[in-house]
C-alpha cells in the first residue's frame, strides 16, 4: 500500500505481510481514518496510518476474491466476494470475518454501497442484477437491471436512500438510478461512453464522481431535485 502527500509529493510505502497476500484493491477509510481494503488473494486488510500497523486476514471460505468494500455508520466494513455468491462483514477490532451467502449460487457481486440505514446494496456483475441485503433480518432482494442479463452492473453509490450504479455491458455505458420506495429505475447514457465505470462515489454535496476507465476520463454528475430522497 502507498500514501502520497499532495503537498510535498512524498510517497510512503507500507509493505504487505510476507506470504500469499497480493492484489490490494478498493481502499476506503473509516470514521477514525483507518484504511480498509480487499485483496485478490482472498483477504481483507487494515492499515492504521498513524502507527503504520498493517494486518490482513483470510476469509473463512477458501478460493474467494473480495472486491468492493465500504464501511457502515458503526465503523463495520462490508465487502462482496466476486468469485462467490457471498457478502462479508469484518469486526473492526478483532478482524473476525462473518460471511452471508446469497441465494443464487451464480451470483457474482462486484461492488457495494451502503445507505444511511446500513442496508447493503450490491451490483451482480455476472447476472445483471441489483441486490439488497438487510443485515438486521438477513433478507435478500434482487431486481433485474434495466439493460438485461448482459448489462454487467459495476460501479455503485448511494445518495441518501437513492441507489446509483452503472451498466458496463451496455454501449454506451448507462448511469442507472433506483428508488427503493417505488422500485422504479431510470437510466441515462454516459456521454463519453463510459468505457466501463469501474467505480463511483458520492461527494459531500450530493454529486457523483465516476471512474470511466475505458475512455480515460473522470465524470462528475450533478443531480437535480429528488436525487437523494
Amino acid at each position: 500500500m502507498g500514501k502520497l502527500d499532495p503537498r510535498t509529493g512524498e510517497v510512503t510505502e507500507y509493505p504487505l505481510p510476507d506470504g500469499p497476500s497480493r492484489g490490494p484493491h478498493t481502499p476506503v477509510f473509516d470514521q477514525q481514518g483507518t484504511l480498509w481494503f480487499t485483496l485478490q488473494s482472498g483477504m481483507v486488510g487494515r492499515l492504521v496510518p498513524g502507527t503504520s500497523e498493517l494486518k490482513v486476514v483470510t476469509t473463512p471460505t477458501s478460493n474467494t476474491y473480495p472486491y468492493g468494500i465500504q464501511v457502515n455508520s458503526k465503523g463495520v466494513p462490508w465487502y462482496v466476494d466476486f468469485r462467490g455468491n457471498r457478502i462479508g462483514s469484518v469486526d473492526p477490532v478483532t478482524m473476525e470475518i462473518r460471511e452471508y451467502p446469497l441465494p443464487d449460487p451464480a451470483a457474482r457481486p462486484r461492488r457495494i454501497a451502503l445507505t444511511p440505514d446500513d442496508v447493503v446494496w450490491y451490483t451482480d456483475h455476472a447476472r445483471g442484477y441489483l441486490g439488497r441485503f438487510d443485515p438486521r433480518t438477513g433478507e435478500v432482494r434482487e431486481w433485474p437491471s434495466p439493460g438485461g442479463r448482459e448489462s454487467r452492473p459495476y460501479g455503485i453509490a448511494s445518495i441518501g436512500s437513492i441507489i446509483w450504479y452503472s451498466e458496463s455491458g451496455v454501449r454506451p455505458n448507462t448511469l442507472v438510478r433506483f428508488d427503493p420506495r417505488t422500485e422504479q429505475f431510470q437510466t441515462w447514457a454516459i456521454p463519453s461512453g463510459g468505457g466501463v465505470v469501474r467505480n463511483m462515489m458520492a461527494t459531500a454535496d450530493g454529486k457523483l464522481v465516476l471512474a470511466c476507465s475505458g475512455v480515460n476520463r473522470v465524470a462528475l454528475v450533478e443531480i437535480g431535485g429528488g436525487g437523494s430522497d
